[in-house]
Formats: C-alpha cells, structure tokens, sequence
C-alpha cells in the first residue's frame, strides 16, 4: 500500500511537470499571431522604434519560448528577441544540423508571400537539437522577413 501511494504521487508529479513543461511552449497559431502583431507594430511605430521594442522590451514580445526576430534581404539581423547579440549580425552561412541554410530560406519563403520553415535548432530549454518551425512574413518595407518559431 505504502508503494503504490508513493507511486502514484511520483506518476501526479510527473505529469504535472510535462503539463507545465507544454505550457511554457507557444503552438503554431500563437507564432503566426505574434508575427502579425510584429508586422502591425513595425507599420504603427516605424522601423527603429519596433525593431528596438522586438529586442528589448521582453514583457511585450517575447511570449513563452517565443521570440521575435526580423532579418533584412541581405540576411542582416535588425532585430532578435531571443539573442539581443545577434542585431546587426550577417546570418547568410547559418545553416542547422541537416544542412538547411536558415536565414536565407525564410527569406525566400517571406517573398513568396510567406508561410513556415522547418529546421533543427538547439532548444534552450532542453540544450538537445529538436524540430523548429518558424512562420515569417516580408516586412511591411517589402525587405527580408519578420518572424516568430515554435519548437515541435
């Protein structure tokens, strides 16, 4: 009896961190959402003003493990939620273990009038290469993307 008490609690305890551990994840939905809002902000406030909003204010644009990032045509980082280092960045040569060259791709994919890209990347969570996909759209300037990914 004493067992099986221990047991059962063990087995509450562990569903009820995997539970909180999928609420800290954002779905697909939420990531397109969180990209339209990014496109809306950067037409109501201006380039400058969003991209600094994107890197910086974490409260307003960084939403469980979803952050905003924008890239120019020549896969120049102008803004990054996730990594305030990588701003002014060159990201051409990034490419994930499968050999998907990132920046580049989303890029291609914002001008055909957007959608999603799929790679592997590094979860900060976890530290293990896992499936992201990440939905961008072209700026409202018509240059590069804005973007938002999800683990899967």
């Amino acid at each position: 009896m004493q067992f099986s008490r221990r047991f059962a609690i063990a087995a509450l305890l562990s569903v009820s961190c995997v539970m909180a551990y999928a609420q800290e994840r954002g779905t697909r939905e939420e990531a397109k959402a969180m990209t339209d809002a990014a496109f809306d902000h950067i037409k109501k406030v201006g380039e400058e003003q969003a991209y600094k909003d994107f890197t910086t204010d974490k409260a307003k644009w960084v939403k469980k493990d979803m952050y905003v990032q924008v890239y120019n045509n020549a896969s120049i980082n102008q803004a990054h939620g996730g990594n305030p280092q990588l701003v002014g960045k060159d990201m051409t040569n990034v490419r994930d273990a499968n050999g998907v060259n990132l920046v580049p791709d989303m890029i291609k994919m914002a001008a055909k009038g957007g959608g999603w890209v799929d790679y592997d990347w590094p979860d900060p969570i976890t530290k293990k290469v896992m499936a992201k996909s990440t939905y961008v759209r072209k700026q409202p300037n018509g240059e590069g993307f804005v973007g938002v990914g999800v683990y899967r």
